[in-house]
C-alpha cells in the first residue's frame, strides 16, 4: 500500500522485505569497495556531513566549483559502478518515466549526519521524477514546497520505504533533520543509506 498526494509525491513504506534490504546494503558496501564513500565539499568550501559515492554512468558530486554529473570518481577518478538491478527494477515499476535512470547517488548517514532544506535542479529535464530508496536507521525527512519558505511537513523514513517525487513534487524543497541512532541493525557499524535514482541527462 502506497502513500500519496496530489502533488506528485508517493511513499511505499516497507516496499522492501528484509531479505531484499540486507542483500542490497550487502551490493552497496561491495560496489562502494571501488568507489568509496568520500565526505564531498560545498562550494562554500564547508564539507558536508554525509558521505557519498554514486553508481550508473553519472554521479552528483559537490566541491568549490560547483555541483554537477560527471563519469568518474572525484577522488579514484574511475568510473563509477553499475547500477544495483533491484533499483533498476523499481524505478521500471514505480517511476513511470519514459527512460531508465542514468545516476544514483548513495548517502550514508552516521552520528548527527544531516542534510539542508534543498531543491534536486542539476538535471537537464524534470519531467523524470526522483526515486529515493532508505536502508538501515529511520530518517526524520522534511519536506517542503516549491519555495524555500513554503510550509514543510515532517515524516519518518524507515529502512525499506521506497519514495517517489515526481509532477509538481520533483522540485519540491526536502531534507534530512536528523536519523534516530539504533533504531535499525542493518547497516554495519550504524547509521542510514539513502539510494537516490535520477535521470541526469
Amino acid at each position: 500500500m502506497s502513500l500519496a498526494d496530489d502533488h506528485g509525491f508517493r511513499l511505499w513504506p516497507a516496499r522492501l522485505s528484509p531479505d531484499e534490504q540486507r542483500s542490497l546494503v550487502d551490493e552497496v558496501f561491495a560496489l562502494a569497495a571501488a568507489a568509496p564513500f568520500y565526505r564531498p565539499m560545498t562550494p562554500g568550501g564547508k564539507p558536508m556531513s554525509v558521505e557519498m559515492t554514486n553508481f550508473g554512468d553519472l554521479g552528483w558530486v559537490t566541491d568549490l566549483d560547483g555541483y554537477r554529473y560527471q563519469s568518474t570518481h572525484p577522488v579514484t577518478g574511475a568510473a563509477w559502478p553499475a547500477m544495483p538491478q533491484i533499483l533498476r527494477s523499481l524505478w521500471d515499476e514505480l517511476a513511470q518515466a519514459a527512460a531508465p535512470p542514468d545516476a544514483c547517488l548513495v548517502n550514508l548517514y552516521r552520528g548527527d549526519a544531516r542534510m539542508g532544506l534543498h531543491q534536486d535542479r542539476d538535471e537537464v529535464d524534470f519531467a523524470f521524477p526522483v526515486l529515493s530508496v532508505s536502508l538501515g536507521d529511520t530518517a526524520v525527512f522534511r519536506l517542503g514546497g516549491g519555495k524555500r519558505n513554503d510550509p514543510t511537513r515532517s515524516l519518518r523514513l524507515s529502512s525499506g520505504d521506497v519514495m517517489v517525487l515526481a509532477g509538481a513534487a520533483r522540485l519540491a524543497h526536502h531534507g534530512v533533520d536528523r536519523i534516530l541512532p539504533g533504531s535499525s541493525r542493518l547497516v554495519p557499524g550504524g547509521g542510514r543509506i539513502n539510494l537516490t535514482l535520477r535521470r541526469a541527462l
